[in-house]
């Protein structure tokens, strides 16, 4: 009985994450080109064939690029709510009835093995997601694309196995850099993209230091420093009382390659 996680990229310029439990593989969002998303899962031994489900949280193209090729040229069914499914419509192209699966956010479905639990974040897109993937015991929490995290969130994801969190940007790297305001003010609302400090505040608050897998996600090309990210990170949640060092593993994912596969028994 094992799970595995691996983000695949993670980054502005395209996100794709790979789940596999012992009868089941899915991808959330294939925000590169089929060809790049075919590269990425050899790189870790996976045929894209083998795919049973691609789970899109919003439809902007840096989450969806790849998802109606992949969908088409291996016959996958694309899980996604009605508004997105609207939304990605131009981007994604024409996909087979039968491989049009359309759920409802805050509600739980099944895909084999796995129980996924959709759950609404806040983002300028149509219906944004992020997903709870359970299996067995296990529990893992992939949130991203988020101007904040809700109380219900908060209370959902606690006692998770994997944190797939959000960390974009350092704010004053993002005030003091070369984005226009417009951009800026965008990024930073409650519907743009959570801080470095967002992060840290929030999983300060959720992790118990149970040996809790954390990966921080989306990191900013241009506002942010994947050791900028980790260390803001790691100081709030010491601050709280917990030993990144030994309580937790606190690790980064990378836009342009795949992180390490993490296992779960």
């Amino acid at each position: 009985m094992t799970i595995k996680f691996c983000s695949l990229s993670s980054g502005s310029s395209g996100n794709c994450q790979y789940i596999e439990s012992d009868n089941t593989r899915i991808l959330i969002d294939a925000g590169f080109s089929g060809k790049r998303v075919e590269g990425l899962l050899s790189s870790i031994d996976v045929s894209p064939n083998t795919i049973d489900a691609i789970l899109v949280t919003h439809e902007h193209i840096d989450h969806t690029l790849g998802v109606g090729v992949l969908s088409r040229r291996y016959d996958i069914p694309i899980y996604a709510n009605s508004n997105t499914w609207v939304g990605m419509e131009t981007i994604i192209k024409s996909i087979k009835e039968k491989n049009t699966k359309v759920f409802n956010s805050n509600s739980v479905f099944d895909i084999k093995d796995l129980s996924i639990y959709p759950v609404d974040v806040c983002h300028d897109a149509l219906e944004p997601v992020g997903y709870i993937i359970y299996y067995k015991n296990i529990k893992l929490s992939i949130i991203t694309d988020t101007g904040r995290i809700s109380d219900k969130i908060r209370n959902e994801i606690k006692n998770s196995d994997l944190y797939f969190m959000e960390s974009n940007h350092d704010e004053r790297m993002l005030r003091e850099g070369n984005y226009p305001w417009p951009l800026k003010k965008r990024i930073m609302s409650t519907h743009g993209h959570l801080s470095n400090d967002d992060a840290g505040e929030i999983l300060g608050d959720v992790l118990s230091g149970n040996k809790e897998v954390v990966i921080l996600a989306h990191l900013s090309q241009d506002n942010n420093l994947p050791q900028l990210a980790y260390n803001t990170v790691k100081e709030c949640i010491i601050s709280q009382g917990i030993d990144p060092s030994q309580d937790i593993s606190l690790n980064l994912s990378h836009r342009d390659r795949v992180s390490e596969i993490f296992n779960f028994k």
